[in-house]
């Protein structure tokens, strides 16, 4: 039987085993992976079987992913070093890229293929949902630590994918419960909010999300379904040629859109790579079979390259030198 392609569908399930219809909808030709959260952890052991089971159920490869950051947004925690906000880093900027190589040499050895991380928002201080999950309020440190960590993402086998574009930092309201609108000029997005962006984009960034906040001066539509921003600004203008995953087509800041069917065409045809339907298993269900199911070289390359390239199991791991030396420091940034 043939293999089949990564599909262009992130869904998730919901407890710590696989049920049958779930098996069905890992299997389905559209779906490419699956985010995980905390509600399907309980331990190391527990998700390293679940992940096994989710990868059983496909003919053919399939990515995991998982929102591990730090701070705030740390779905697997017990069992696993707990990390500091991104803002901590401003203090210790010395250890920003051995915290991401701990954090992606942890989920690499369970079988997560990536964490949706770094953020690139800078902050602007007024943003909630942002605040200290972003790097800096300067755009120059933002760079600096996110680049760094990255790069620890990288040595550990694991792409990274920067948030949330072209930045989420300067609007108070949260996208998974409203959509904000961003009223600033796109002079003044490229002079700060662009510049993580960019600069990791020379860097080799694998992954970009853009973000559910609308910016009326440069387009109408959210940046996940903007071809002006995804197209224009993203692929030709910074020169973007990883992968594009949308932020998740259940959040308030895609209801502006339409249904899910709606949501899920328009987000691909401006150009993402993936789109993500969580918590919601019917809207799942709608989007997978509602995109027609089409081969896409390009698209299938680069989501390829989300694939994690593990170094260790886990037992292997926390015996190394590095994860007991850097455990304890990230240990000790977290409880100062």
């Amino acid at each position: 039987m043939t293999k089949q392609a990564i599909g262009p569908v992130m869904i998730d399930v919901e407890g710590f085993i696989l049920n049958q219809s779930e098996k069905q909808k890992i299997n389905h030709p559209n779906t490419g992976a699956v985010i995980l959260f905390s509600r399907n952890y309980s331990s190391p052991q527990q998700i390293e079987k679940l992940i096994s089971e989710i990868r059983q159920a496909r003919n053919g490869d399939i990515l995991i992913a998982v929102d591990q950051e730090g701070g705030r947004v740390q779905r697997f925690q017990s069992g696993f070093t707990r990390l500091p906000p991104a803002a901590t880093f401003t203090q210790s900027p010395e250890l920003a890229e051995s915290a991401g190589w701990l954090m992606a040499s942890e989920l690499l050895a369970v079988g997560v293929d990536f964490s949706f991380a770094p953020v690139l928002d800078v902050d602007c201080g007024i943003s909630e949902i942002i605040g200290n999950r972003s790097f800096s309020q300067d755009p120059l440190l933002a760079t600096q630590l996110s680049s760094q960590f990255r790069k620890g993402m990288n040595s550990a086998g694991m792409a990274a994918t920067g948030k949330h574009f072209p930045g989420h930092g300067a609007v108070a309201l949260d996208s998974h419960l409203t959509l904000p609108v961003d009223d600033r000029d796109l002079q003044t997005i490229r002079e700060k909010d662009i510049q993580p962006f960019k600069q990791l984009i020379n860097e080799g960034l694998e992954a970009i999300m853009p973000a559910h906040v609308v910016y009326p001066q440069i387009d109408s539509l959210p940046a996940g379904f903007s071809k002006k921003w995804i197209h224009d600004i993203l692929r030709t203008e910074l020169n973007f040629n990883g992968t594009i995953f949308s932020d998740d087509l259940s959040m308030e800041g895609a209801a502006s859109i339409g249904d899910f069917k709606q949501r899920g065409v328009l987000a691909l045809a401006a150009g993402c790579d993936m789109v993500l339907v969580c918590n919601n298993p019917t809207a799942a269900d709608e989007v997978l079979n509602s995109i027609p199911v089409s081969q896409n070289q390009s698209r299938e390359k680069r989501l390829n390259a989300m694939l994690g390239k593990s170094k260790y199991s886990r037992e292997q791991l926390m015996k190394t030198k590095k994860w007991l030396e850097i455990s304890a420091q990230i240990k000790n940034l977290s409880d100062a």
